[in-house]
């Protein structure tokens, strides 16, 4: 077993065990997270869901299934951490706000996106879903609108991938942005499979 892995494993316990925004978190502390040393696709989601948060499996909800369908994977392949890695950018559930969930607590990032990332040199692919991850991963784009940003895809591909999340919150724009299935999702799958295969 490689020292990379042995480092993963205690990450995880360390990130599982911790209750840094315990005082924050209504529901309490559950961090969902996947990651794997040989990983090639990174997900930078936002944070658990309620149900994600009751089940403790990422995207284990309606949004998972359409970002399966996007990326044109299975759940065996999903949910294989030595092939993608699940890097929310809040690692718990935070809870309701007046308008659907609030947003991850930035605490998670600070204490541990980059211990995280760097253990996982093997990225090749980072599918950013949704602003939160969209800001921590291309700063840059932080004044862009999401349909802006998402319409530039090409400027960071094929390493990065600014999408909408596909959460059915987002069908009025997907109905209203039908470009982004019919333009970014056949090459997002081209370079899944190749990844992947």
């Amino acid at each position: 077993m490689s020292s990379i892995n042995v480092s993963i494993k205690q990450m995880l316990v360390n990130v599982k065990s911790c209750t840094h925004c315990l005082a924050h978190l209504p529901h309490g502390v559950r961090p969902v997270l996947q990651v794997g040393a040989r990983a090639k696709v990174l997900i930078a989601g936002q944070a658990p869901g309620s149900r994600v948060h009751a089940s403790g499996t990422p995207f284990d909800d309606p949004s998972g299934a359409r970002l399966r369908a996007w990326m044109g994977v299975d759940k065996d392949i999903f949910y294989d951490p030595e092939k993608v890695a699940i890097l929310p950018m809040g690692f718990c559930y935070p809870g309701k706000g007046t308008s659907g969930d609030l947003p991850p607590r930035a605490e998670c990032a600070v204490l541990w996106r980059a211990q995280l990332l760097a253990m996982m040199p093997n990225i090749e692919l980072t599918l950013l879903v949704g602003r939160y991850a969209i800001n921590w991963h291309l700063p840059e784009l932080k004044k862009q609108s999401l349909t802006n940003t998402v319409k530039a895809w090409k400027n960071h591909w094929p390493h990065h991938l600014p999408i909408p999340h596909p959460s059915p919150r987002n069908n009025i724009w997907l109905t209203k942005n039908d470009w982004f299935e019919a333009e970014v999702i056949p090459p997002l799958q081209q370079r899944i499979q190749g990844l992947l295969a």
